[in-house]
């Protein structure tokens, strides 16, 4: 009796082990797909001046790709239980284009040496902070809420910046960008296993959600890293 009870337990723990490594597989696919839209979408935007100018010259265009850039986070966010996978991953799809449409500009401004190199220490960055988030057995649930709010300072100061220009400030956000999505990284990768464990490790929408918030993390862990290796190509 006691022999089945173990051979269960094992089996049990094999099933979940493997549950929690196909939905892992399924995220960082995804993620790493949206990243390779993103960058070639991108490219493909900063190669054409007729389609940069109508982007930048148009603030009508810009601010609906914005627009629809937050309005499928909150789709995909609010509605992870009920979306279907194929609606989920056209959304996702969409807003991997749309953030390569907004951050074509980038190659613009910096030079294509800085922004792959800062995409490399990017890279790494986040695969150390994701492995570690993964691995861990402690509960980061404390450092998640302090993450957001420090999210939600990052936003308030990043708004007051706008108006008022400050290299001092604009400093002080980009360091505390940095450790607030690097932080966010250690905390997603680890809520991914809660996400695993209660869509059942197959392909869902869950498996899209994960993957977008460890695509927002890499992102914007770029975009502040890249305010200090940036090489400016008017410089």
């Amino acid at each position: 009796m006691a022999e089945y009870s173990n051979q269960s337990i094992g089996a049990y723990g094999l099933r979940e082990d493997e549950r929690l490594a196909g939905f892992l597989r399924g995220v960082y696919g995804w993620m790493a797909g949206g990243l390779a839209i993103t960058a070639l979408t991108g490219r493909m935007i900063a190669g054409s001046p007729t389609m940069l100018q109508a982007i930048a010259g148009n603030q009508f265009v810009f601010w609906a790709l914005f627009i629809a850039q937050i309005g499928i986070v909150l789709t995909l966010s609010a509605r992870v239980n009920t979306l279907a996978p194929s609606t989920a991953s056209l959304l996702f799809v969409a807003y991997a284009a749309l953030t390569g449409v907004t951050l074509s500009f980038l190659l613009l401004i910096y030079t294509g040496e800085s922004v792959f190199a800062t995409f490399v220490v990017a890279g790494g960055t986040f695969g150390a902070l994701a492995f570690y988030g993964t691995v861990t057995r402690r509960q980061l649930s404390g450092l998640g809420q302090m993450m957001f709010m420090g999210l939600v300072g990052l936003v308030l100061a990043t708004i007051v910046g706008f108006f008022w220009q400050s290299d001092a400030l604009q400093f002080v956000i980009s360091v505390v960008g940095v450790f607030v999505f690097a932080g966010l990284t250690v905390y997603d990768a680890q809520r991914l296993k809660s996400l695993a464990y209660a869509n059942g490790g197959g392909t869902s929408a869950s498996t899209i959600v994960g993957a977008l918030a460890l695509y927002l993390d890499f992102i914007n862990l770029f975009l502040f890293l890249l305010r200090f290796m940036g090489a400016r190509r008017n410089d």
